[in-house]
């Protein structure tokens, strides 16, 4: 028996419905709170099994300090090729990462915009790339990259996926700052629940002259409030141990 020829259209068809599957898969793990790890993991992953002709993908993100690392990277060629940009100072994944929303490179070894780095990502066997900008406010802000077996391996269905998979990121960035912010509030919370409570012991008073006490230290001394509070628990828990 002669074999069927595909359906005009069932290969795309097949291609949509293994990206939704993998969209609805990455956006269950973007429920508050996340493990950034382990979602940046699945994304990267994801988007080197669905995006068609990828075959390793990363995250470059930037640092407070100015520095720039790799996050998620699918596979060691991938983090040498992102480590080549950083150090040569060139590469797509710097463009996006800082200036251009989106960076294609049809041909590695050959592209004069970055005649160092191009031919050693080309050796490690990568003949094209693409990188995506995204922005997670306040702070983090980094580039998703693609990288590509062939020459002119990047089309358009590749940049159309890649960009959603970019998007992603940029979620799973913007709920990590939201869960740290959280963790960090109720934290302060709780010190300062802490400080007020040995004050009131301490010294017989009710909870608001307590934290109107902590509040006068904390502005005598131009001291964050939790500052104050923490230092006064630590102090606290010292003594009783003695």
């Amino acid at each position: 028996m002669e074999p069927v020829p595909p359906v005009p259209g069932q290969a795309s068809e097949t291609l949509l419905h293994q990206v939704a599957e993998v969209m609805t898969e990455v956006s269950a793990s973007l429920q508050a709170p996340i493990d950034l790890d382990e979602t940046l993991d699945l994304i990267t992953r994801s988007a080197a099994d669905t995006v068609p002709g990828i075959v390793g993908v990363s995250i470059s993100l930037t640092t407070k300090d100015g520095r720039i690392e790799t996050r998620a990277p699918t596979s060691p060629q991938v983090i040498r090729a992102d480590h080549l940009q950083y150090e040569l100072h060139e590469g797509p994944c710097l463009d996006a990462a800082v200036e251009d929303p989106v960076v294609i490179v049809d041909d590695l070894a050959h592209d004069p915009r970055w005649p160092v780095f191009g031919p050693k990502a080309a050796a490690l066997g990568f003949g094209s790339q693409v990188a995506f900008q995204f922005r997670a406010e306040p702070h983090a802000r980094g580039a998703l990259n693609l990288y590509a077996g062939e020459m002119y391996g990047i089309d358009q269905d590749s940049i159309h996926l890649g960009s959603l998979f970019a998007g992603q990121v940029a979620v799973a960035m913007g709920w990590a700052r939201q869960d740290q912010s959280l963790t960090e509030a109720l934290a302060t919370r709780n010190v300062i629940g802490q400080a007020v409570g040995i004050l009131m012991e301490r010294y017989s008073l009710d909870s608001d002259r307590a934290f109107a006490f902590l509040v006068r230290l904390s502005q005598s001394g131009n001291t964050k409030l939790r500052t104050i509070a923490a230092a006064l628990v630590e102090s606290t828990n010292t003594n009783a141990k003695r």
